[in-house]
């Protein structure tokens, strides 16, 4: 092991954050070794189920229309987080992400067309050719050609600090404990979301129930480590990106083709068929990472979301089949619900319902009223059969419990001082500018731009 143990630079973690550090040190002259705990196959963490994002522009670009000003950003951003995000890094990381697409291509990514119709995203989402996979395969392609160094099946364990300052990682690799030695540290190695255990210290048995969306070596491991060894942590433990999706999905590694994007178009009503938020609140892209919590809060965490032909068309294929049926009473015996309680839930909806004009682009005025909870957009009886039905359960993707960074990606010691030689990008710490809430595209801006700025400061202080 020695031809790996002395490189400038040591990334922990092989997703997103990870490899954009890995080359941005690489960029500034550093030698850099990246390890990464899955095998080769199933390496780049949950940034291989990704596809797309998030980027402020003034103007119209080839892959975005219109523009997407700062200040719009950050308004969406409040909105969804309600305020709970740290302003200096979220305005400073919004401001970065203009310059991502033209870095990303550098290194070989290429994009679709901006993208219309019900995703909402043509203005705000620059999606990349071939989805996620294709993009952390350019990046680890570009890695190669440059000569970092990548070790699979190798999982970080315990750091050593002392003052602040990284002088080792222990890591199993092939059925044996291996310290690696750096002269700077990236810690890219995402939550702690596949860590049942750890779940279920904070959410208790209903943590049985949740699903991850992601990749099942996300075991926080290295988050424990650091926080153990003094570093300051951020973030709210219960809080994370958290979907609706479909209850069928398989407990690891499904996807994003295991979310339902129908809720806005129907109702979902919980196990005891009664509705319990509103549907169409606000556009999906800023409101489909809220739903797996408010699942998770249900009773056994198990949700459904009913529509009608109407909805059929509007919304993304689902990777399992919807339940159908003719009738309302039919579609609840299939789905296990008590009929009549359903079709009652369902008439109170339609009867609800004030008209308006139907335009699933904008919000809408299409509405329930005398409702608790009230529909506020795109609201329509539920009337025209065939029906269908989908069961819902809490999809978690990360969690945003992390380490506490500084505009240079440093983490922050418990005493508030920095560490002197280690850096943090991605998810791991997400929490200091997403409190609660998420924007669609925002964790793989967060991770390009602080694995950046992560790679660079890392190069700089091995220097």
């Amino acid at each position: 092991m020695t031809e790996h143990q002395n490189p400038d630079v040591l990334v922990v973690g092989g997703g997103n954050a990870g490899l954009c550090a890995a080359l941005a040190a690489r960029e500034h002259g550093a030698s850099v070794l990246v390890i990464e705990s899955a095998p080769r196959e199933l390496r780049s963490g949950n940034s291989r189920h990704t596809r797309n994002l998030r980027c402020m522009h003034d103007a119209p670009t080839p892959v975005l229309s219109d523009a997407y000003s700062e200040e719009e950003y950050y308004s969406d951003l409040m909105r969804v987080t309600m305020g709970e995000t740290d302003e200096r890094l979220a305005r400073m990381t919004i401001r970065s992400s203009d310059t991502c697409t033209q870095w990303m291509a550098g290194y070989g990514v290429r994009f679709q067309p901006s993208l219309g119709g019900t995703l909402h995203l043509d203005r705000t989402n620059v999606f990349f050719l071939g989805g996620g996979k294709a993009l952390m395969n350019t990046y680890y392609a570009a890695a190669e050609r440059l000569g970092i160094r990548v070790l699979y099946d190798a999982e970080g364990f315990e750091v050593d600090l002392a003052n602040g300052e990284f002088r080792g990682l222990l890591c199993h690799m092939d059925g044996r404990t291996v310290e690696l030695h750096a002269k700077a540290l990236v810690i890219a190695s995402g939550g702690f979301e596949s860590n049942l255990d750890w779940l279920k210290e904070i959410w208790g048995a209903p943590a049985d129930n949740f699903i991850i969306r992601g990749t099942p070596y996300n075991t926080g491991k290295v988050l424990k480590a650091m926080l153990a060894q003094g570093a300051q942590a951020v973030g709210d433990p219960t809080q994370c990106h958290a979907v609706a999706i479909d209850a069928r999905a398989p407990k690891f590694d499904g996807g994003i083709v295991t979310r339902l994007d129908c809720v806005s178009l129907g109702v979902v009503i919980n196990g005891d068929a009664k509705r319990f938020y509103d549907e169409g609140e606000d556009f999906w892209p800023k409101r489909y990472a809220i739903w797996g919590r408010l699942v998770a809060q249900q009773p056994d965490q198990i949700a459904y979301s009913i529509i009608d032909a109407k909805a059929i068309g509007r919304f993304m294929p689902s990777a399992f089949p919807a339940v159908r049926a003719d009738s309302i009473g039919e579609l609840a015996e299939k789905l296990g619900l008590p009929p009549a309680t359903v079709e009652s839930t369902v008439m109170t909806f339609n009867r609800a319902v004030v008209p308006g004009t139907f335009d699933h682009a904008v919000l809408d005025d299409c509405r329930t009223e005398g409702l608790a909870p009230e529909k506020t957009h795109w609201a329509r009886a539920i009337d025209t059969p065939p029906f269908y039905g989908y069961p819902l359960r809490p999809g978690i993707t990360f969690t945003y419990l992390g380490l506490k960074v500084d505009e240079n990606a440093g983490v922050v010691m418990s005493s508030g001082r920095r560490a002197r030689n280690v850096f943090a990008a991605g998810e791991i710490m997400a929490g200091n500018i997403l409190g609660r809430g998420y924007l669609a595209g925002f964790g793989m801006t967060i991770g390009t731009v602080f694995g950046r700025i992560a790679g660079k400061e890392a190069a700089l202080a091995a220097r």
